[in-house]
This record gives C-alpha cells, sequence and structure tokens, in this order.
C-alpha cells in the first residue's frame, strides 16, 4: 500500500525530478528487502518512466525494469505478470526516435529477460495475442538498432539474440540445472495456434550466423568478439545442436590478427583479452566434452594459439642476442674498448696516515657515495645474490689485481706497526759510544707523541698475537680432558590427546595449498596408473594425488610394527597397537578431510572420489596379502561417499553412473544404496539406468546389479515398470515366478514330478 501511494504520489504532484528520483529509490530498496512488493512497485512506476518521462527518469526506469525482470527471487508466475504489463512500455522506450544510449541498453537487457518469459506464456495461453505482438515488435526493433547502435547497446544486442536462440532451439536439459529455467523449442506444441516451430527454429539458425558473423569476418573489435564469446559458452553447452557451427566459427577465427599493426599499449590489451577468451571458451569446451569428434582439431588449434602469444609477447621484452649486436656492428667495437683498457683503468689508493678501519682497508673505490652508502640495510638474501652474481661475472685478472692490492695494504700496515713498536721502546746508555763523554739525561717527563689505538686496532692486535705455549699436560688432566659419547636428551613424553591435536593440525596444513594451486593442464598427457609419480607437477590434481596417498600408503602396516629381531608381531602387541590406532590415526584424519572436500562440490569432484577409492582398494589388497590383519577401508569409505552424494543427488547427475563404473570394487551393500533413490520418482530412472549400465558393461556385478534390480521391483511399486523391462531381459522368468499363486506352483511341481 506505502509502495503504491509512493508512486501515485510522484507522478500526480508536480515535484522535482530530485524528488521523484528519491522517491523511486525509496520504492526500489522496498522491492530488494521484500520480494512481495515486486508486482505493484513494477506495475506503478510504468506511467512515470514513460517515454515522454524526462531522461533521468528514463534511464532509472529502463534499467529498473532490467533489473526486475531479471531477478531471481520471483516465482514463475509473478514474472510472467510483470513481463505482460511492461511489454508496452518497454515498445515506447524502445520505439523514441534518437533515444539516450543508457535508456536503449537497459531497454534491451530486459527485453532479454522477458523474452522467454513472454514465450512461455504465449505456450500456455494461446488467446492473449496481444502481449506476443508486442514481442515481436521488440524483437524486430532490436534486430533492427542491432548494427548502427553504440557498443554498450551492441552489447545487449548480442545477449538479446542469444537469448532468442535459446528459447527458440532445442534444449538438452542442462540450462535448467545452472539457472532453474528451461524455456525451449521443446515445449511448443506442433498445433499451436500462434508459433510454429519450424519457422521459430529457422529464425534462431539465423540469429545464430548473425552472431557467429562477427568471428567469421575476423572483427578487432575486442568488446563485439568478447561479448560474443561469452554468449556461445552458454549455446554450446545448452543447445547441442548448434556445437557443431560454434565450433568451426571459434576454430576459424585468429585472435592475434591485430598483432601484425603497430603494437601499441592499448592494441596489446586488446591482443591479450582477445586471445585469453578464445583460448578459455575451447578450454572448458574440451574440458567438458573430451571425446568430442573436435577433440583433437581443438587441442591443435589451441597449441599454435600458445605458441603464437609466445612469440608475439615473450619475444618483444627480450634484449637483442649478442650475435644480432655483433651483426648490426656495435658488438665489436664494445668488445674491443674493454678488452683494450684490461686491468689499467682499475688504481687502488694507498692507505694514508692514521688510524684505519677494517672497511677502510678492504675499500677499493674512491666514490664518497658509494662510502656512504649503509650496505646493512639490504636483506641478506640480496646482498647475497648481488655478491654470489657479481664474483661469477668477474674478470679474473680484475679480481687477482684486486687481491695483490689489499695484499700490499696489509704489508704496509705490518710494517708500520713493527716500526711504530720499535719506536716506542726506551733507549739504553752505553759510555763507550756516548758522543764527547756527555751523559743521557734521564727526563722526567716525555710525551707519548703516538697516538691512541682505537678498539678494532686492539682487536686487530690481538688476533696476529702469537698464540700462548699450552701447558704441559699431567696425567690428571689428560684424565680429565677424555670426553664420552655425547647423547641427546630424551623427547618429552606425548600423550594422546595432543598427538591427536597435532595430526588435526598437520592434516589441516596439507589441504592448505588447494586453495591457491591451478587447474591442471587442459593438454594434460593420460596419466601412467597407480604407479605414476604422486607430485610430478606442482598443480591441483599432483597434490590431491599426494593426499590420496598420504591417507592410505603413509601409515599402512605401521600401526602394528613391532621391534622384534625376527619382525614377528606377538598377539597381545597387536591388539595393543590395533587399539592405539583406531584411537588416533593421522590418515583416518586426512580421510575425514578428504571426504569433506569432495562433497563440498561433488559433481566436479568426482574425480578426484574415484582416485582416493582406487588407492584405499590397493591398499586392502596390500593388507590382505600381506596377512597382519590391518584394518580395511575401501568398503567404508565406499559406503560413505555413495551416502554423501545421494543426499543432494537429481534426476540429471548422470554422474552417479559414471562414478559406479570408475570405482574398483562394488558389493551388494553398495549397490543397495541405490535403492534409496526409488522413492522419489523423479530419480527411479537414474538408479535403474545406472544399474543396467553395471549389467551390461560390468560382468562380474551382473548377478548383484539384476539382485539390486528384482529388490527394487519387489519393494517398490512405483519403479516396478521400468524394473520389469530390465528384468524381462535379462532375467527372465522372475516375474513370473512372483507373481504366479502358490498352489500353480505346486502343481507345476508336481507336474514335473509325474513327467519324471
Amino acid at each position: 500500500m506505502a509502495a503504491d501511494t509512493t508512486a501515485t504520489s510522484a507522478s500526480a504532484s508536480n515535484i522535482s525530478v530530485a524528488e521523484q528520483l528519491e522517491q523511486l529509490s525509496a520504492a526500489r530498496k522496498l522491492v530488494l528487502e521484500n520480494s512481495t512488493y515486486y508486482d505493484r512497485i513494477v506495475k506503478g512506476v510504468l506511467p512515470i518512466i514513460g517515454p515522454t518521462a524526462p531522461l533521468e527518469l528514463r534511464r532509472w526506469g529502463a534499467e529498473f525494469l532490467a533489473e526486475s525482470l531479471a531477478t531471481p527471487v520471483l516465482a514463475m508466475r509473478d514474472k510472467e505478470n510483470i513481463t505482460v504489463a511492461v511489454l508496452d512500455t518497454l515498445r515506447a522506450l524502445l520505439d523514441g526516435a534518437g533515444e539516450d544510449a543508457i535508456v536503449l541498453k537497459a531497454s534491451v537487457a530486459a527485453a532479454a529477460s522477458a523474452y522467454p518469459v513472454a514465450l512461455r506464456w504465449i505456450i500456455h495461453n494461446s488467446y492473449h495475442t496481444e502481449s506476443w505482438e508486442q514481442m515481436t515488435a521488440i524483437k524486430a526493433r532490436i534486430l533492427r538498432i542491432w548494427d548502427g547502435a553504440p557498443a554498450p547497446v551492441m552489447l545487449s544486442c548480442i545477449k538479446f539474440a542469444q537469448r532468442v536462440v535459446l528459447a527458440q532451439t532445442a534444449s538438452n536439459g542442462m540450462e535448467q540445472k545452472y539457472h532453474g529455467l528451461d524455456i525451449s523449442l521443446n515445449l511448443i506444441p506442433a498445433n499451436h495456434p500462434l508459433l510454429d516451430p519450424r519457422q521459430l527454429e529457422a529464425e534462431a539458425t539465423g540469429l545464430l550466423d548473425r552472431m557467429l558473423g562477427v568471428l567469421q569476418d575476423n572483427s578487432s573489435d575486442a568488446l563485439l568478439v568478447d561479448a560474443t564469446l561469452n554468449c556461445l559458452s552458454i549455446l554450446s553447452r545448452t543447445r547441442p545442436n548448434t556445437t557443431y557451427r560454434i565450433l568451426n566459427a571459434v576454430l576459424n577465427f585468429n585472435p592475434l590478427k591485430l598483432a601484425n599493426s603497430p603494437m601499441t599499449p592499448k592494441t596489446r590489451v586488446f591482443v591479450k583479452s582477445l586471445e585469453k577468451t578464445t583460448r578459455v571458451f575451447l578450454t572448458h569446451f574440451l574440458r567438458r566434452d573430451p571425446n568430442n569428434a573436435l577433440s583433437r582439431r581443438i587441442q591443435q588449434y589451441l597449441e599454435k594459439l600458445m605458441r603464437s602469444r609466445a612469440e608475439i609477447f615473450d619475444d618483444a621484452g627480450r634484449k637483442r642476442a649478442l650475435a644480432d649486436q655483433a651483426a648490426a656492428g656495435h658488438g665489436d667495437a664494445k668488445r674491443q674498448k674493454v678488452e683494450a683498457a684490461g686491468v689499467a683503468h682499475i688504481s687502488i689508493p694507498p692507505l694514508g696516515q692514521g688510524p684505519h678501519t677494517l672497511a677502510g682497508v678492504f675499500t677499493l673505490t674512491n666514490s664518497l657515495g658509494l662510502q656512504a652508502f649503509d650496505a646493512t640495510q639490504l636483506p641478506a638474501n640480496l646482498a647475497a645474490k648481488i655478491s654470489v652474481r657479481t664474483l661469477a661475472g668477474l674478470d679474473q685478472q680484475v679480481l687477482d689485481f684486486a687481491i695483490a692490492g689489499i695484499r700490499d695494504r696489509l704489508t704496509s700496515l705490518h710494517a708500520a706497526r713493527a716500526a711504530a713498536a720499535a719506536a716506542a721502546q726506551p733507549m739504553v746508555y752505553n759510555a763507550a759510544t756516548a758522543p764527547l763523554g756527555v751523559e743521557e739525561e734521564d727526563d722526567d717527563y716525555e710525551p707519548d707523541l703516538t697516538p691512541a689505538e682505537d678498539t678494532e686496532q686492539i682487536l686487530n692486535k690481538l688476533d696476529n698475537a702469537p698464540p700462548e705455549e699450552p701447558m704441559e699436560p699431567t696425567a690428571d688432566s689428560g684424565v680429565a680432558m677424555a670426553l664420552g659419547p655425547f647423547k641427546l636428551p630424551p623427547p618429552p613424553t606425548l600423550d594422546p590427546d595432543a598427538a591427536a591435536k597435532l595430526s588435526q593440525a598437520a592434516a589441516s596444513r596439507v589441504f592448505g595449498p588447494l586453495s591457491v594451486l591451478k587447474e591442471g593442464s587442459a593438454l594434460r598427457k593420460p596419466k601412467a596408473g597407480i604407479n605414476r609419480l604422486a607430485a610430478s607437477s606442482y598443480d591441483r590434481d599432483s597434490w590431491l594425488t599426494l593426499i590420496t596417498r598420504l591417507a592410505t600408503r603413509s601409515t599402512a602396516s605401521l600401526d602394528l610394527d613391532n621391534s622384534s629381531s625376527n619382525g614377528s608381531i606377538k598377539p597381545e602387541d597387536a591388539d595393543t597397537a590395533l587399539d592405539r590406532s583406531r584411537g588416533m590415526s593421522l590418515g583416518d584424519t586426512i580421510r575425514e578431510m578428504l571426504y569433506t572436500y569432495i562433497l563440498e562440490d561433488w559433481r566436479r569432484r568426482i574425480e578426484i572420489a574415484v582416485a582416493w577409492l582406487c588407492e584405499e582398494w590397493y591398499n586392502d589388497q596390500l593388507t590382505k596379502r600381506s596377512g597382519s590383519g590391518g584394518q580395511l577401508h575401501y568398503e567404508k569409505w565406499a559406503l560413505r561417499l555413495v551416502d554423501g552424494c545421494l543426499s543432494y543427488i537429481t534426476a540429471q547427475d548422470k554422474v552417479l553412473t559414471r562414478f559406479l563404473a570408475e570405482i574398483p570394487e562394488l558389493s551388494r551393500a553398495l549397490l543397495g544404496k541405490l535403492k534409496a533413490l526409488c522413492a522419489d520418482p523423479t530419480t527411479v530412472q537414474l538408479a535403474l539406468t545406472s544399474l543396467l549400465y553395471l549389467v551390461m558393461m560390468r560382468p562380474p556385478v551382473r548377478e548383484i546389479a539384476l539382485d539390486t534390480v528384482a529388490e527394487i521391483w519387489t519393494e517398490y511399486e512405483d519403479a516396478r515398470p521400468l524394473a520389469a523391462k530390465y528384468l524381462v531381459k535379462w532375467r527372465p522368468g522372475f516375474i513370473e515366478s512372483q507373481t504366479r499363486p502358490p498352489g500353480d506352483e505346486a502343481m507345476s511341481a508336481n507336474n514335473m514330478a509325474v513327467t519324471t
């Protein structure tokens, strides 16, 4: 009621545009908080945002309609009511001459969301011809302004064309899985009074060719090509009939065409965008359908594309090779200049008077700037890298010259120190040699003109002092100096609770890199089997293989290990070790985390589950062969994975059949889990189809699978028609034996006895 009042007051009173926009924004906020107001507010603002309204109101109204028609919170019935109500306003906004680009862009986006809903409305309400005429007029108007429109409007037109093609072609059910809305040619009956399926499909084919024309003409407009490829990816996934045409157009497209023109920064960005969009489109298609007939051609195209990209972008930033410089006439002159100079340009100045620090002795440059630089500010790793590279590229003659200069400095310092020490010694009087018999006077005071030594000189003098003579060892001192064997102290005892916490922390750290590692390359090599290297490349697949082997093989046969010399395990020790391993096991902790990781996105991670179960089965076989009595894990975790997947499975999840076909071993209990799917009528066919696949493709489990089908026929009445179809072919006589009265069975047995 409040929303209706707001809209009515905004349209009736003569208020400013700014106040109207403020009231409309309040109404928009209201519908975002409570979706039940969408119907009233959308219909209430239609008179305000018409083609005669101010530009600001038309922009707001077009964007609001596009947002309202695209919202996923509305039910289909409510969305149909809103769509039918806004068609007239959308047509008026699109037909306006010289309309604003923002209004056109938002109106076309609203029409793209409205088209499949309007088509569904007409399919079930063929009497309402007016709405279909309006939608047809809107479609014709959009297709007319497509080519000459500005870039934003053109992008919306491409999206509109994609929605029309989706609605007017046959579906494979994938759109409902991803978007919850599957409106396609399959819903239109052949005798519909307004809609002709053949005409609609022909129109969709023409629109698809128009979209592909951007790729077929090798357009250099990165925005149009990117928008087209993004729309084509959905078409190729949900409309199988269009896949071959789309792939042919993409494979004939050259995204590196702009690389032949002068490489400006803008051109570089465009080329990288086109190349990446094309590569991602083909990579995702190849990952989704690796057995496609064009898969080999796609792989060759991707390899060629990656090589061309490397040649264009990697070589652009490289310096010219030495051979190229020499061919240009520059290399020899520079080399001759350096070789002619040699060591002559290096001079090591001698040390002056006064005390010298150790750094001053080894300083070879006269540059005050370098001497004032504090090398301790550099990180240790950077300083080490600079030193290693400098020494590796230094000329041997220069190094020898520098070493000789430092040696001369140290020699001069040593000689100066010896001369200073000799001058400091007092002179002894000798009467025979005293000149003219004059006695030497003993002055009471004689100043010491020798400069005081600093701390560094004292330390240098102590380093150069001769070692003291060791005292002769005695017998007692020899005994005292003898050292016994050194033993490390024993580690502290670790209680089970602390060990369990540490195991949990270690297992959590193992799963840490999965969030940053990239997916494996689409051009990966075939796996080498169960004995392949776990970490042959640092990607997510290799790390997951490492995790599965840590869970299955790392602690295998270690819990029951015994330190006896003959290697035998005592029964009481085995029981104790087994109890301890059940209470605390790193492998079980990793298994729990791996189980949780798979169920977070089990449809995409079903390959991880299969690889894990293969490792568990292999470990169980080794445990059985060794006869150690260790715990078996395959059956337990296979049942848990099936239980976890069945909670979220739908009728379109064919991945269940693939999972059952690829795991190494199937048991009666494991196949019995499929009976739970038969309680839901939508998943009955999936369960029975999976069992039929096992019957046909896995003969060792054929009888177990047929027993499960027979139990489904017995327990679930809704599943009997389909189950009976399979039982009649693969187990004839079963249904007759179950439906035959007891008396007939006894009579048949007596007749056989009499005949015998």
